[in-house]
């Protein structure tokens, strides 16, 4: 929810839609690799001009739709495994395309929901963050 810079670039691995991403490795464009580390403001997007969504990944070489977002606009991240995250928490980068609540690090988003995900499952869990 808000306007927003859309940009795309060559995907070094593996990257979906919802996860921040940088600059770096083979190509031109991975997920956001430094725990806690700066971060761009950019997610990736689903690739919806040739009719992918939300749960399709991009695959390596392949060209990611992403975005740069200002402050206050509304993005999907992924939300780490293990982690319990309160409405207006601080999130940082976990630095493998999920966020974590902030520990040292720069806070890049804020969480907008409650979200336990302390027990079971085992995976990330996309929700809806206020980009910082």
């Amino acid at each position: 929810k808000a306007d927003f810079i859309r940009k795309e670039a060559e995907a070094s691995g593996p990257i979906m839609p919802g996860h921040p991403v940088e600059f770096g490795g083979a190509r031109e464009l991975r997920v956001h690799s430094v725990a806690g580390g700066p971060a761009r403001k950019a997610w990736a997007l689903e690739n919806d001009i040739i009719g992918r969504g939300i749960d399709d990944a991009y695959a390596l070489g392949e060209v990611v739709q992403y975005g740069l977002f200002p402050p206050g606009a509304e993005v999907y991240a992924y939300i780490a495994y293990g982690e319990t995250v309160t409405q207006g928490e601080g999130l940082e980068s976990a630095g493998d395309g999920t966020l974590r609540v902030v520990t040292t690090g720069e806070i890049v988003a804020w969480a907008m929901e409650d979200l336990d995900l302390s027990a079971g499952g085992g995976e990330a869990t996309r929700t809806r963050v206020e980009v910082a």
